[in-house]
């Protein structure tokens, strides 16, 4: 095996992971605002404004996932 295949379960190249991340980045934008908050307040009984920073953070991870996706051409 010569040192630029990439093997192994997280190769961004297989059509699983792409698929999988793609996925997981769009839930984590959509919803991690809107559900997450929501559970948190309501279901759990968190506090408002941390059940939102916390659905803020999703967001944030959620387009960085994104970016990086875009950045290495997974998504065109």
């Amino acid at each position: 095996m010569t040192e630029d295949e990439s093997s192994g379960m997280f190769d961004v190249n297989s059509r699983f992971m792409k698929t999988t991340l793609v996925i997981v980045a769009v839930l984590l934008i959509f919803a991690g605002p809107t559900y997450v908050p929501f559970v948190l307040s309501s279901i759990l009984s968190l506090n408002y404004v941390a059940s939102v920073l916390v659905g803020l953070a999703l967001l944030i991870v959620g387009l960085v996932l994104l970016w990086f996706l875009v950045r290495k051409k997974v998504i065109v």
